[in-house]
C-alpha cells in the first residue's frame, strides 16, 4: 500500500469518494458541481487543506483531507481530519492506518502542530472504533453549526 499527496489529476476519484462517503454516513447527495469546484479549489490552495490518497496495485482505494485551525489556547496549529473514505472492499486491510500514519509523521515533524482531531457522524460506530484503534480518543465537544452562505441548510448538503 502507498501513500501520496493528491494532485489536480486526482479530483474526480476524490469527489467520487467523497459523495460515497456522504451518502453513505450521513444520507446526503452532494451536488455534483459544488463539490466539484470545492475539491478543486482545495488541490490548488494548500492553505485550504491537502489531501492524501492511499493507493494498492495503483488503484486510489482510500483518502483524506487535513485542514488547519491555530489554537491560541494552545499556541499551535491543530490538524483536522476531514473527507475521510476507504474503499468498502479495503476495509480493515490498514488502508486508514497507513492515511493516518502518513500524516501523523507530517504534524509530528512540525514543532507547531499541537494535535490532530476530526468530528464523526454520531452515529458512526465502525469509524469511531477504526479512529481509537490509531490512538484518537474522543475529545468531549461536540459540533454546533448555522449555514451562512448561499447552500441551505438542509440534509442535502451540510457539511
Amino acid at each position: 500500500m502507498n501513500v501520496r499527496k493528491a494532485n489536480q489529476k486526482d479530483a474526480v476519484s476524490i469527489v467520487k469518494m467523497n459523495k460515497a462517503l456522504a451518502l453513505e454516513t450521513e444520507s446526503l447527495t452532494l451536488d455534483d458541481q459544488v463539490i466539484s469546484l470545492g475539491v478543486a479549489h482545495c488541490l490548488k490552495d494548500s492553505a485550504k487543506g491537502s489531501y492524501f490518497l492511499a493507493e494498492y496495485e495503483g488503484a486510489v482505494i482510500g483518502q483524506l483531507m487535513f485542514t488547519f485551525e491555530w489554537s491560541d489556547w494552545r499556541n499551535g496549529w491543530i490538524w483536522w481530519l476531514q473527507s475521510v473514505y476507504v474503499d468498502p472492499d479495503f476495509r480493515g486491510k490498514g488502508a486508514f492506518k497507513s492515511l493516518f500514519h502518513h500524516v501523523e509523521m507530517l504534524a509530528l515533524a512540525q514543532l507547531d502542530v499541537v494535535a490532530i482531531r476530526l468530528y464523526v457522524e454520531m452515529h458512526n460506530l465502525p469509524a469511531k472504533e477504526v479512529y481509537q484503534k490509531v490512538g484518537m480518543q474522543h475529545a468531549g465537544y461536540e459540533v454546533f453549526q448555522k449555514s451562512c452562505n448561499h447552500q441551505p441548510d438542509s440534509k442535502t448538503n451540510n457539511s
